[in-house]
C-alpha cells in the first residue's frame, strides 16, 4: 500500500499587513500546485482526498483535473485550528507564535489562547487517520509495535493536507510518540510530495517513509516552506 502526502502550495497568510483566516494560494502557490500536478499526472490513485481548507482544495484542483477525478473533501485532514486571526495585524500574530515557541517543551501542549491545543490536534488527527484506515479495512495488529493488517497492499491513496496534519499522519503510521510541535518535526515544503509504503511481515505490514518533502519538480525559486 502507498500513501502519498501532498502539502498545499504557498498560502497568502497576510494581505496589506493583516492576517487572512483561511488563506488562498499566492500566485507562486498556484505555480507550485501546477508543477506538482504535472509531476504526478501519470500516477494511478485509487483515491485522492483533500483538506477542507481553501489552500488545500486549490492545490488539489490541477491534479484532480489531470487525473480526471472529482474533488473529495475529508474534514479530518484540516490543519490545527488557529485563533480567529482574520483581520488581525500580522505583527500581533507573529508575536503570539513567538511566545508559543518560547515556552518550555511540555507547556507547548496548551497552545495559543483561542486556538486548538496541540494535544487536541494530535488526538484529532490520529483518531481521524485510524478511522480513515479502518473504513478501508486497515486496522492495527494488537501489540506494542506499529503493525497493520492491510487487506489490499496494492491500494494507492493521495492526501492533500498540511504540514502539521501530514506530520501527525507520518508519526501515527510509523508508531512514533507525538510532540506538541508536529509541524516542525518534519521539514515539509509547500506543494511537496511525501510517500509511505507498506512492508510485509509475518503478522501484518509496517509503513516505511520512502521520501519526505520531494521538491525536485519545483524550480528553485518556487521552493518555499
Amino acid at each position: 500500500m502507498e500513501i502519498v502526502l501532498i502539502r498545499p502550495g504557498e498560502p497568502e497568510w497576510s494581505r496589506d499587513g493583516f492576517a487572512i483566516g483561511n488563506p488562498p494560494l499566492t500566485d507562486r502557490g498556484h505555480h507550485q500546485a501546477a508543477a506538482m500536478a504535472d509531476y504526478l499526472r501519470d500516477e494511478q490513485f485509487d483515491e485522492v482526498l483533500c483538506s477542507p481548507l481553501v489552500r488545500a482544495r486549490q492545490t488539489a484542483a490541477p491534479l484532480l483535473e489531470l487525473l480526471g477525478m472529482p474533488e473529495r473533501v475529508d474534514p479530518w485532514l484540516e490543519e490545527i485550528r488557529n485563533p480567529m486571526w482574520h483581520g488581525t495585524p500580522q505583527e500581533k500574530v507573529d508575536e503570539a507564535y513567538r511566545q508559543q515557541n518560547a515556552k518550555v517543551s511540555h507547556e507547548r501542549w496548551s497552545g495559543i489562547e483561542g486556538g486548538e491545543p496541540p494535544r487536541e490536534f494530535v488526538d484529532r488527527i490520529r483518531l481521524g487517520c485510524e478511522l480513515f484506515l479502518a473504513e478501508r479495512g486497515i486496522t492495527r495488529v494488537p501489540g506494542d509495535l506499529a503493525v497493520w493488517h492491510v487487506p489490499d497492499p496494492d491500494v494507492r491513496i493521495a492526501l492533500v493536507a498540511h504540514a502539521g496534519t501530514n506530520s501527525v499522519i507520518i508519526c501515527t503510521l510509523l508508531g512514533l510518540d507525538p510532540t506538541p510541535w508536529e509541524w516542525d518535526r518534519f521539514v515539509i515544503g509547500h506543494a511537496t510530495v511525501s510517500r509511505l509504503r507498506t512492508l510485509q511481515h509475518g503478522d501484518g505490514h509496517s509503513f516505511s517513509l520512502m521520501s519526505l518533502s520531494d521538491d525536485e519538480f519545483l524550480a528553485r525559486t518556487d521552493r518555499t516552506f
